[in-house]
């Protein structure tokens, strides 16, 4: 603890340990998917055998210091850091920012002593959120509300937001441009 290294040793230890974990897995209960950041794992597994699966991962790990939890999808929707993935009727998803039950939409407020620059990065990050995670355009129209209601919460005046997204719509703009001159 409190070693620059510690991060990386315990993330080479954890790639050992889920590799070791998915290799003996019973045929039954292996994960079709495993993707994991940090100590979040998103696996897709047969319904009927997470138990057996985090059984399985629990008695992997030699040091028993290790403990594997679980949550399963409610609603046709499972959290994945701050991705919310929704399973749709036709078997496809679609992905929404997801928010704790305890998020308070807290942010910097805008009469506070900061630097313009520093209440105008707060609300780029929020919708360079929205643009990365949201995957459909209802729902980013939704999260953009979300985000408007939030930041006047917070004290932001309208022009900070339409001051933001149109930089980030010129700035993509260009980009798109320089690719098209490209081809």
């Amino acid at each position: 603890m409190g070693s620059p290294v510690s991060p990386v040793v315990a993330n080479l230890y954890l790639e050992f340990l889920e590799q070791q974990a998915i290799a003996t897995a019973p045929l039954d209960c292996k994960p079709r998917l495993w993707k994991r950041y940090v100590d979040d794992i998103l696996e897709i597994v047969k319904e009927d055998q997470v138990e057996n699966l985090t059984t399985h991962l629990n008695q992997t790990d030699p040091t028993d210091s290790i403990k594997f939890t679980f949550e399963k999808e409610q609603e046709r929707s499972i959290p994945f850091l701050d991705t919310l993935i929704v399973r749709k009727p036709d078997g496809s998803v679609k992905l929404l920012v997801y928010r704790k039950a305890t998020h308070t939409d807290q942010y910097l407020n805008f009469a506070s002593h900061h630097p313009v620059h520093h209440k105008l990065g707060v609300v780029r990050t929020l919708l360079d959120r929205m643009n990365s995670v949201v995957s459909e355009k209802e729902d980013k129209e939704q999260e953009e509300g979300k985000i408007k209601h939030a930041l006047k919460n917070c004290g932001y005046p309208e022009w900070t937001f339409n001051h933001v997204k149109r930089k980030m719509e010129c700035k993509q703009a260009k980009k798109q441009s320089i690719q098209n001159d490209g081809k």
